[in-house]
């Protein structure tokens, strides 16, 4: 959240503190200033575009994609090992839901041979292509979990805030696979609207592949 908050302060609540429980040391608190909160999805321009200002301002400042500390998912340690690609990084990743997957709901065959060809087939063919051939990204910082629930509306401002983040620094269209779900109120719209004041990544024609693949 420091991070975040480095990068982007109107988006993010200054961190104060954490600690750990002195009753229960299986818990632990996180506290930052505290808003006054709207429960309403963000204007699309706003948030769109501020969040493209976050990505443009928060560079991995070793150049390396991933992220120094474990951060959370909910309960669940999300690791990002530093990496010198970004295909390098995002493999770790979904190797490692994979595993944690199975080994919560027990092995699948089905699974067990979508698993061999996203890793070997559908992750190079995406991926690879934004870093060979001439090409190259910058690592840029995310949230990583921008769905509904971890958006509001700062009440004194009518500025977005976000919070919940899962911070990693990634391929900034990384950033919008929460964005596409129908599900979701911060949907497709937004999408084209961040896509205004951020350029599709190289190759271009990959995009809506490279957001499905991001979804997962």
């Amino acid at each position: 959240m420091r991070a975040l908050r480095e990068a982007m302060p109107d988006l993010t609540p200054l961190p104060i503190g954490t600690g750990q429980y002195a009753s229960d040391p299986d818990k632990f608190f996180y506290l930052c200033e505290f808003r006054e909160l709207v429960e309403d999805v963000p204007d699309i321009e706003d948030f769109s575009s501020m969040i493209a200002k976050m990505h443009k301002r928060g560079v991995s400042p070793d150049g390396k994609f991933g992220f120094p500390v474990p951060t959370y998912g909910g309960r669940l340690p999300m690791l990002y090992p530093p990496s010198d690609t970004w295909e390098e990084l995002f493999t770790q990743v979904m190797d490692t839901t994979f595993t944690v997957e199975e080994e919560s709901q027990g092995v699948d065959e089905d699974m067990q041979a979508l698993r061999e060809a996203i890793m070997t087939k559908v992750i190079p063919r995406l991926l690879r292509p934004m870093e060979t051939g001439g090409r190259s990204l910058v690592p840029r910082l995310v949230h990583s979990d921008l769905w509904h629930g971890n958006v509001a509306v700062d009440a004194s401002t009518g500025l977005p805030v976000t919070f919940d983040g899962i911070a990693l620094y990634a391929h900034n269209e990384y950033e919008l696979a929460p964005w596409r779900p129908i599900r979701h109120n911060i949907g497709r719209p937004y999408i084209k609207e961040y896509l205004k004041h951020a350029a599709v990544t190289d190759p271009s024609e990959d995009f809506e592949d490279r957001n499905l693949l991001y979804c997962m």
